[in-house]
């Protein structure tokens, strides 16, 4: 099976690389070429995918039985991809993402069949906005398209609900007993899925002709509250974290970039229904629980000293929502 990520050097897209590679798929990511290929055994093909001369150079006299593009963002995106491979490949993948849900949910166990709707976060109407144009293609001309939906999907980068995973910041001040920041009291529940398991029901989606037509969120079934996640991340360091509660809403009003990510998303408790990727790729299972993943995480980042950035921003917002919120409060 020849299979083409479009992108393909993102947090999912690596492991997922590396599972296809294992399993004798030849996989091509088409990129900038600005990075080595992140997993041996793949094969780049160099083109700007917003260019069309470049892709044309790029794309020329190849024919590939998948194609699934990890970065598209917007209708736009789609369109051209349509343009692309309209008649061309056997099945199209679209990454969306499992924000798109209805927020807030009318019904806690989320299935595929859960409306989308998210007036909170214009990333997620994009992506929204993005599965109606592959859907109406899909009815309209049969265009072999699959969408998969991503929740909360995690290797080096910490889930957290505040700050950066891919700096060792938030970690950083767990371990100096500063105060870290938890939206709400904590208690909402929130799924995080391990990257390499995130891999092994999507693998089994490439070339499968029965997912023609359907969607699907890959997750794991553990479900944890945020209080648990950041307590079993203080464990994975050795220490308590100093957890302060705040409220989502005054959160975004004191950082407002941070508002439609948590008000649009991590605010609401989540809980998904996976017996349809179970059903459509049998052998899926998640087996990485978060208490191993997170240690995984850190001991990637603790191996070199160069991993453990610090974001000077993430502090300075952290501190100044506990700043505002002592003022409320005092």
């Amino acid at each position: 099976m020849k299979v083409l990520f479009i992108g393909g050097t993102g947090t999912i897209s690596t492991a997922v690389s590396r599972l296809a590679i294992e399993k004798g798929i030849e996989l091509y990511h088409l990129n900038r070429g600005q990075k080595a290929a992140p997993v041996a055994g793949v094969k780049t093909l160099i083109g700007d995918i917003h260019q069309p001369e470049s892709l044309k150079k790029a794309l020329e006299g190849q024919q590939f039985d998948v194609v699934v593009d990890w970065i598209a963002f917007k209708t736009d995106d789609i369109e051209r991809d349509l343009m692309l491979f309209r008649g061309k490949v056997k099945q199209f993948i679209f990454i969306s993402s499992a924000s798109a849900y209805q927020k807030p949910v009318s019904r806690h166990i989320i299935t595929e069949s859960t409306p989308l709707y998210n007036p909170y976060w214009e990333y997620s109407r994009n992506k929204i906005a993005c599965e109606d144009k592959l859907m109406a293609a899909y009815r309209d001309e049969d265009f072999p398209m699959t969408i998969v939906r991503p929740s909360h999907t995690y290797d080096h980068n910490l889930p957290l609900s505040i700050g950066s995973g891919a700096t060792y910041t938030v970690p950083d001040r767990i371990k100096k007993g500063l105060p870290v920041v938890v939206h709400g009291d904590g208690t909402s529940l929130w799924v995080v899925t391990h990257s390499e398991d995130f891999a092994r029901g999507f693998i089994g989606l490439l070339g499968n002709l029965q997912a023609i037509g359907h969607a699907f969120h890959i997750t794991t079934d553990e479900v944890l509250t945020w209080n648990q996640i950041y307590e079993t991340l203080a464990d994975a360091l050795g220490v308590k974290a100093n957890v302060v509660h705040i409220s989502s809403e005054f959160i975004a009003q004191v950082v407002p970039d941070m508002g439609p990510n948590l008000l649009g998303d991590k605010a609401h408790s989540v809980v998904f229904d996976n017996s349809k990727i179970k059903a459509f790729v049998p052998e899926f299972k998640a087996v990485i629980p978060f208490r191993e993943g997170v240690r995984q995480a850190l001991g990637w980042l603790e191996a070199d000293e160069n991993r453990l950035k610090i974001n000077d921003t993430v502090n300075e917002d952290m501190d100044r929502i506990l700043a505002a919120y002592g003022k409320l409060s005092g």
